[in-house]
């Protein structure tokens, strides 16, 4: 007798997801044996932009290829073009970037954990992880004059500046922060009810998350070391910082890597506010680009690598972007096979996926 299985879709609306995921899961009863990824749903095209912007103001298209990691898509791309030209970014430039690029991995950590706590029905979680949101958005308004795309990154460094009371500012809210995410974070990670859904669920080992290539939580939640930032681009080189790691490789480890991020990122920006030198945020960039770089930075979500190609004219060749789901979205779907059908919203959602950033 033939074993007969079934197939069904799995979105892209689905209830407690907030990206437009689309799997077509093969089943046998409530058990997950196979899943194919479909991706294209949201697809812009926003890469062949670059032959109707010019390399300045594609900054502003580059950033609109994901809210949340906007900051981070404008900083890289600025990194690129700045390797091709060889410009020095002042010292003042690349701590502005550094703090900005951190309150950004808060905000995105923090939806991402409401999110989850949404998923799981701990409602009381989703609320209080967004009020505290709601304050790095008001940080980041006060400092950029946007909650969502902060359009401060330039070809040479930033176009904005932060004076020292708003400085003092950012860290006392984020004092304050630190204070009220601790209980809220302690308390999800030792709910009964988060524990059993979580833990043993989707483990991946550390020498499957290097042969799949895994990036960011989902790599270091299985005991690999390895963070783009200690590459020391922006001011990162002249901070303290090691990679937050787990070595349990399932689903409760990927949420506690990213929660112990929370508090690195906190650190991280008082340690830029303490260093950050006096002197100009930007350079005037003179001519055309002329060359291809290679760049690669560490989003929320992990590693995102960006490579521009240029012509000596104002508007480049090519710029190619992988997104850290893109990376993370083959190791998912190997994760997906052998659970259960009522646990495959929650183990997508421990990827954080970006599916704006993946297909832009």
């Amino acid at each position: 007798m033939v074993k007969e299985f079934s197939t069904i879709p799995f979105g892209p609306q689905h209830p407690v997801l907030p990206e437009p995921v689309h799997l077509d899961l093969i089943l046998d009863d409530e058990t997950v044996v196979g899943a194919v990824p479909n991706i294209g749903f949201i697809h812009r095209g926003l890469e062949k932009l670059v032959e109707t912007k010019d390399f300045k103001e594609y900054v502003y298209v580059a950033e609109r290829v994901c809210g949340i990691c906007s900051f981070g898509h404008g900083m890289g791309y600025c990194e690129c073009l700045e390797n091709i030209m060889n410009i020095e970014v002042p010292r003042r430039g690349n701590y502005l970037r550094t703090i900005w690029m951190e309150m950004s991995r808060v905000h995105s950590h923090l939806l991402w954990l409401g999110l989850l706590a949404d998923a799981l029905g701990f409602e009381s979680l989703f609320m209080e992880s967004w009020k505290l949101r709601e304050q790095i958005l008001d940080m980041f308004d006060a400092t950029t004059g946007g909650r969502v795309i902060f359009s401060v990154n330039c070809v040479g460094g930033v176009l904005k500046d932060m004076d020292q009371s708003m400085l003092n500012n950012i860290l006392n809210t984020v004092n304050d922060m630190e204070k009220e995410i601790r209980p809220v974070t302690e308390t999800f990670l030792n709910d009964y009810t988060v524990g059993t859904r979580l833990h043993g669920l989707g483990v991946l080992t550390a020498d499957e998350a290097k042969v799949m290539g895994a990036v960011g939580p989902m790599l270091r939640a299985s005991g690999v070391s390895y963070d783009a930032r200690k590459t020391g681009y922006a001011a990162y080189g002249e901070l303290d910082l090691e990679p937050v790691i787990d070595t349990d490789g399932d689903s409760f480890a990927r949420c506690r890597v990213r929660i112990n991020e929370l508090f690195q990122s906190f650190d991280l920006i008082r340690q830029a506010i303490g260093k950050i030198p006096e002197g100009d945020i930007s350079v005037p960039v003179k001519g055309n680009p002329e060359g291809e770089h290679f760049m690669r930075i560490e989003q929320p979500r992990g590693e995102a690598i960006y490579y521009v190609k240029a012509n000596g004219t104002k508007y480049i060749d090519r710029f190619r972007l992988r997104t850290p789901t893109t990376s993370n979205i083959p190791p998912m779907v190997e994760l997906i096979k052998g659970c259960q059908l009522a646990d495959v919203a929650l183990l997508i959602l421990t990827i954080d996926p970006c599916i704006s950033c993946t297909e832009r």
